[in-house]
């Protein structure tokens, strides 16, 4: 039976990872990876793109975000990008640079560069730490900073915006599609829905849960959820 990849690709040494396999289950609530010899990297490279790094204001700082877009004249519709709690790693570029070569432009803003990079990092306890210090003000107060980017620039048709996210980013979706009047649609890709218990990952009490809020949604959102994914609850769904 084939199993799906982890989103950044499988390295050669990914097979005899038990531990770390493991250690995802520790963070609780979202899809762990699973690994296949068949394995293989997609990459979308930048030909016929603009492509790279950009800075966004958000108020205290200036923040790093990936942004891919046509190399053409005109304005093009907008999909803001939302990480899984690994940040800014190459299969989120690689998204970016998908999204851009079917006529979208797509941004990454960095939502845990104020603690650190999880991109760069295998040890769990410190990606729990990372992900953890970016609270749910922070965050909301980045993204709107990263549709103003998105909304000055002349390249981007501010009428058609639209947001997808993965794992912790898919569960931002839906709260950014309960709260931004700006997105016209979300996809999130699985993602929590509820609280998680107190205690465990992203469990401190007040922190919002998708559910919670949605009867508030602005703007169809569509779910990818997994049948057998223990972590986020069928009846949740």
């Amino acid at each position: 039976m084939k199993t799906l990849t982890r989103p950044e690709g499988t390295n050669p040494g990914d097979l005899a990872l038990t531990r770390r396999r493991l250690a995802l289950a520790a963070l609780g609530g979202y899809a762990l990876y699973a690994y296949s010899a068949e394995a293989q990297t997609i990459t979308t490279d930048a030909t016929g793109l603009v492509a790279g790094d950009v800075e966004v204001d958000v108020g205290d700082r200036m923040a790093p975000a990936y942004m891919a877009r046509p190399d053409a004249r005109g304005r093009f519709p907008a999909v803001l990008v939302i990480s899984e709690v690994f940040g800014i790693h190459e299969y989120i570029r690689d998204i970016c640079r998908r999204l851009a070569r079917v006529g979208y432009v797509a941004i990454a803003p960095d939502l845990f560069v104020r603690s650190g990079d999880p991109s760069k990092t295998n040890d769990f306890n410190q990606i729990r730490r990372i992900v953890s210090a970016a609270t749910d003000k922070q965050i909301f107060n980045d993204l709107s900073g990263t549709v103003r980017f998105l909304k000055a620039q002349p390249f981007v048709d501010k009428s058609r915006m639209a947001v997808t996210g993965f794992c912790w980013g898919g569960a931002i979706v839906w709260l950014a599609c309960q709260r931004m009047p700006d997105f016209r649609a979300g996809a999130a890709w699985y993602g929590r829905l509820t609280a998680p218990k107190p205690g465990e990952f992203l469990g401190e009490p007040n922190r919002p849960w998708p559910l919670e809020g949605v009867a508030q949604l602005r703007a169809p959102v569509i779910g990818l959820y997994a049948g057998k994914d223990q972590g986020i609850p069928l009846t949740d769904v």
